[in-house]
């Protein structure tokens, strides 16, 4: 909102750009925190598309899915934490399910370029957001049978912290302690995450992301 007035003044005409994620698509299990957030994000730009659209300026709303970045060292795991590390560190690193943060950033200016209302990334997140949108009751029903094969959620939800009995870990701390289950479950795809873990410097531990 505060860079409206600035991008309005633009001579060759503002581009806003808001970063949402597929979880402000369609909510994701043991994300939902996440993804209400990301479906404000999602409201916020829609929004502000429409109230603009007289205006010398445009807003592109990007949805990634999971981004092959090594984020999953850096995000915060609650629940049964290591067995949540295990299968989002895995999906976070597998193709189809998640993309390349380069390849990623170059279809962001892109679409900033040609004045995109919106944007999905990765197949899965385009799949997923497409047949919400078609079947939102069956997406919801499915997301429910998927729901079952994750780690139960934490004992006591309404507790004080909100986060439950369990105590919230970083993927460094899991990773360095990773179970033989956790570890051969995170290795369907740690390779291409872990590399990118490297590239993108995530291997020690810094601010916390959620996940």
């Amino acid at each position: 909102m505060a860079a409206l007035p600035h991008l309005r003044r633009s001579d060759a005409g503002g581009r806003l750009c808001l970063i949402g994620s597929v979880g402000g698509l369609l909510a994701v299990p043991h994300l939902l925190p996440y993804s209400c957030a990301k479906a404000a994000v999602g409201a916020l730009g829609e929004g502000l598309r429409a109230e603009t659209a007289d205006d010398n300026l445009s807003v592109t709303t990007v949805h990634p899915g999971l981004m092959r970045t090594g984020s999953h060292l850096q995000a915060e795991f609650g629940g049964q934490s290591s067995k949540e590390f295990a299968w989002f560190s895995a999906l976070a690193g597998t193709p189809v399910f998640s993309m390349d943060a380069e390849r990623a950033a170059e279809r962001i200016v892109q679409a900033l370029e040609r004045r995109r209302t919106r944007v999905v990334l990765t197949p899965a997140a385009r799949a997923a957001g497409l047949a919400h949108g078609l079947a939102p009751a069956t997406v919801t029903r499915l997301s429910g049978l998927a729901s079952r094969l994750l780690p139960p959620a934490p004992s006591e939800v309404g507790s004080a912290d909100g986060t439950g009995a369990d105590s919230i870990e970083q993927g460094h701390s899991i990773n360095r302690t990773a179970s033989t289950w956790t570890e051969k479950i995170r290795r369907l795809g740690s390779e291409l995450n872990d590399r990118a873990a490297k590239r993108y410097n995530q291997q020690q531990p810094g601010p916390p992301t959620s996940a």
